[in-house]
């Protein structure tokens, strides 16, 4: 299997496992707060970077990945950033409603192409504008009801926008930058984001609910959903980051609305949840957006490996003579092992 081959497939595989991993934890904690009346999200957030933690450090000692030390600054910023950002997306769920907070989760990712374009210098086609485009609208049909604006609710909201932006976009430069794998960094950055959330969950949630997380009558069942979602969570840390290692913030949270709209045909057709034709229109358009994203990222990232290929073609022709006659085709070898392996130039996206 050539180098190309190992890494689509290593992608499609991240994918999958982001999104079964995501609907799975979706499902846990519905039944968690809606059924047990567990209602505590950010603390709950808050022990599932714990035990991601923990399973990663146990996973350290028995050698299954090598730790890589990476600038502390730099590691310290984004895990607080991350928990920062769940904070505030816990927030302006509270205090907006439902539809005004999933036109939050929407504008993610025009803020995100926008911020890679203004600072990065990443283009993107009129093709994946397009798919973009469509993707939106259907998630909008299909999620957004009604919409109330409030001072303190629109702020919220423009903060966690602009600090998931951010860490989204930090996860895959500082892979690049440091080439890191998306375990060594989510290690090093858990026990930041988990102390953040640890710190701050406990009064978010009293905020929020006006209960307190340490009063809860923790019942044998209530405890049993909640080791389970933590023990899903650590899927769902660790596919987070391989996918936006893998592929880009922007696919991340593409992915994200994938998951939404398998979310929201589960409960339509396996809990009997209310809907209409809007939701099914919804996410068909929006399943047509993701099939055209995915299309269009994949000619494209055909395009580049081809080019790529032949400027490295032509490169190998203009090689002095000592190179090219040096024995046993090392120089053809040099040429092949120095090709780029092709990147599925995808934009994620998905948040659960």
């Amino acid at each position: 299997m050539g180098e190309g081959e190992r890494f689509q497939l290593g992608t499609v595989g991240a994918l999958t496992l982001s999104v079964v991993s995501s609907v799975s934890i979706v499902i846990c904690n519905k039944a968690l707060i809606s059924s047990l009346g567990f209602t505590f999200a950010t603390t709950l957030t808050s022990w599932h970077l714990l035990v991601t933690f923990c399973s990663l450090h146990v996973a350290l000692r028995m050698r299954f990945f090598e730790h890589k030390p990476l600038d502390q600054k730099t590691v310290t910023g984004f895990g607080v950033l991350n928990g920062i950002s769940i904070g505030l997306l816990n927030l302006s769920l509270g205090f907006n409603s439902v539809g005004f907070y999933q036109m939050t989760k929407l504008a993610i990712i025009p803020c995100t192409v926008l911020l890679e374009t203004l600072f990065l210098g990443k283009k993107f086609s009129r093709s994946i504008q397009f798919a973009l485009l469509i993707l939106l609208f259907g998630v909008g049909i299909a999620t957004v009801t009604d919409v109330q604006l409030n001072a303190l609710g629109s702020i919220l909201s423009l903060l966690a926008i602009l600090t998931t932006c951010v860490a989204q976009i930090m996860t895959n430069t500082i892979q690049k930058k440091y080439k890191v794998s998306s375990t060594q960094l989510l290690y090093q950055s858990c026990p930041y984001q988990s102390g953040t959330l640890l710190i701050s969950g406990p009064f978010l949630d009293w905020f929020l609910t006006n209960q307190n997380v340490f009063a809860f009558k923790y019942t044998t069942q209530v405890l049993v959903f909640i080791i389970l979602s933590c023990l899903i969570s650590v899927s769902v840390n660790f596919s987070t980051f391989l996918v936006i290692g893998k592929t880009s913030p922007v696919t991340y949270q593409v992915l994200g609305h994938l998951k939404t709209c398998l979310v929201l045909a589960f409960g339509y057709t396996l809990l009997h949840d209310p809907f209409d034709w809007k939701n099914i229109l919804g996410i068909l358009v929006a399943i047509m957006g993701m099939v055209l994203y995915s299309y269009f990222c994949t000619r494209e990232g055909q395009k580049k490996v081809a080019e790529e290929a032949t400027q490295q073609s032509k490169a190998g022709e203009g090689e002095t003579e000592p190179l090219v006659s040096v024995e046993n085709g090392s120089g053809l070898k040099l040429a092949v092992t120095q090709m780029s392996p092709p990147s599925w130039k995808s934009n994620k996206d998905l948040h659960a």
